[in-house]
Parts: C-alpha cells; structure tokens; sequence
C-alpha cells in the first residue's frame, strides 16, 4: 500500500491505517537520528571514509524521510476543518494518576459522542533506548470502543516531557476526524513544559502530598496549567494543597486564571466539574482570540523544529571535519566560541 492510499483510509477512521501512519512517523525519525549518529561516528581525523558511511543501510533514512514527507504533503492537502480537534494536554509528577484521569476524560467525552484520540508518551530507557509503553495498560476499557484510538509513543530520549514525533502524530490524529485528542505526557519535573506549546488546554495533575508550598510556588510547570487538578482528593491533605494552590495562582493577574478541580479519577469523582472547566476554557479560548494564536504557535514550532533538525543533519554531514577543527582551535586558545560559530554559519551561506 502506497503512502497516499494510507492516508486516504486514515482519514477514513481506519484505526490499522492510522496506526500505520504513527509508525511510518516514529521510524522516520528514529532512521535521522541513527543517520546523525552514523555520521558523527564517520568523523574522525583519520577516517578514510566519507562522512554517513557508518553502519546500517544507508538510503533507509533517506527513503524514510521521503515516506514521511508524502504523508505530511498528503495529510496536509484539504485538511482545515470547520472545527479543529481540541488538543487537550494532561501532565505532573510521576504517580499523579495522569493515565486514570485521562481514561477518566476519555468515558466523559465518550457519553457526548465524540471521536477520542489519545497520545501517550512514555520514557525511555537512556541504555537501550527502549520503553514499556504502559500507560495504555491503564486504558483497557476503551480498547474496544471504536471511537477511541490509544497509542503510546516512546520519548525517545527526547526532553520536555513529549515525543519528538507527536506533532507530526498528533496531525495524523486530526485528520482521522478525531474531535478530541488527549496528550498524555511522562512523568514531569518543574520544568518540563512543552505540553503548553502543543496543547489548546493544559492541565496539571497533582496530588495531596508531593510537596509543600515552596515547591508549589518554585515548580515552573505549574505556570503553564490552563486547569489544575487536585487527584486523589480522598487521601488526607487535599485542602491543604488546594489552598497552596490557590494561594500561588491569586498571586499572578492573568486573563484565564487556572481553575482547581479536585477529583479521584479511579472511581470517577469530578469528572463533571472538570468537564466543565474544560468548556469554560475551550470557550474562552475561542471569544478572546487565543486559541487561533496558540495553534498559529503551534504551527510555527512544528516548522522551526523540522528545519533546525535539517540543519543539524546537514552540520553533521557536511561540516563535521570543520567543526572538529574549530573546537581543537577552541581548546588551543586559537579562537572563542562565538567567532567559531560564526564561522560555521559562513560555510552554509
């Protein structure tokens, strides 16, 4: 099956289409970075070979970045909707119970009828590079359901809290005519904030417990949430955190102040509130112009992170014996960093 054909029968729902798409996205990927490492390995002073002759095959990268350019070409042509599918971030520490607050959001939207598609990304070991991909383990009851679409994706050693693929998955995911898509995000520090720039809503999953006011006040992931979520509100401490919470977010004089919502998501307690704050955002977003400033963003990211990636392939295969030799002037003393640079960006002009 061609690239084209693939796509046609993801837009058509075809969940074995739509996986297949994701797929051809995570590979491509995978094959640039391993055609980066190949290269880098190809450099040294007293290699005979050219740069990109390490190891592996070398027109795999290559096939499978025109693969995934066909796809992105073909995805694009026609794809506006009316009504864009809203992009709903969930992120927090490690053992919030983002994965059950997201199968908890998956059943409320269910009893609306709206199509779910759901990313969830999970660590990688940075070993062996692989993941076990167990939030969906979590998510079992939608398996069947045919309006939901789960898939979770590897971070791949990528920070920030997201994969490096899920921009690309996540247009795959609305042009499957997905109405809502979750992004469910590894465990996350205090800075791992990406989820802000990809999502029309971010919500920030804490729990009683996992840290005191300080740390509330210091966690810059905090600054991102457009709802907060207090799971896990039957355990002792939820007002006290409630209250830090609230505290920290008067502080600060923004159009949307973040909502808190409490919630035990394994029995389903607050999905109605959350739900609504949901909507409230949503609709905010729409009367003040930000949602079309947050997906214009959005866009804009996705380009500049494709063309700094080219431009790194393209340093790494054509200018690596110049940048070794810049960095043995720098440590030489011959040079400072910043006329190396310099430098380098003169070789690509």
């Amino acid at each position: 099956m061609d690239v084209r054909e693939l796509v046609g029968q993801a837009r058509q729902g075809r969940p074995r289409a739509v996986a297949r798409l994701i797929s051809l996205v995570e590979n491509a990927v995978e094959n640039a970075e391993n055609a980066a490492k190949a290269a880098n390995a190809a450099r040294p002073a007293d290699s005979a070979g050219p740069a990109g002759s390490a190891g592996g095959d070398p027109a795999a990268p290559a096939a499978a970045s025109r693969a995934l350019r066909e796809a992105m070409a073909a995805l694009a042509t026609g794809a506006a909707r009316a009504h864009p599918a809203r992009v709903i971030g969930l992120t927090g520490s490690p053992g919030v119970g983002k994965s059950t607050s997201t199968g908890m959001l998956i059943r409320a939207f269910r009893k609306r009828g709206s199509t779910v598609g759901v990313l969830a990304v999970d660590p990688s070991s940075p070993f062996t590079g692989g993941a076990l991909l167990g939030d969906r383990v979590r998510m079992q009851d939608h398996a069947t359901d045919p309006g939901v679409f789960i898939r979770s994706m590897s971070s791949r050693g990528h920070l920030g809290g997201l994969a490096w693929a899920t921009p690309q998955a996540l247009r795959v995911l609305e042009a499957a005519g997905c109405d809502v898509i979750l992004v469910e995000t590894v465990g996350v520090g205090q800075a791992e904030v990406e989820i802000a720039r990809l999502a029309d809503t971010t919500v920030v999953i804490l729990a009683p417990g996992m840290g005191d006011g300080v740390q509330a006040a210091k966690a810059g992931i905090l600054e991102v949430a457009d709802v907060l979520v207090v799971n896990k509100a039957d355990r002792d401490g939820v007002q006290a955190t409630v209250r830090e919470l609230r505290n920290m977010t008067g502080l600060v004089e923004t159009p949307w102040r973040p909502p808190i919502v409490t919630t035990v998501a394994s029995k389903g307690e607050g999905a109605d509130d959350l739900m609504a704050e949901l909507d409230k955002h949503q609709a905010y977003l729409e009367e003040s112009g930000e949602a079309r400033r947050r997906r214009l963003a959005r866009a804009r990211d996705e380009i500049e992170a494709i063309a700094l990636a080219q431009l790194r392939s393209r340093f790494a295969v054509l200018h690596g014996d110049r940048l070794d030799a810049l960095a043995e002037r720098l440590l030489g003393a011959q040079t400072d960093p910043y006329a190396a640079a310099d430098d380098l960006i003169a070789a690509l002009r």
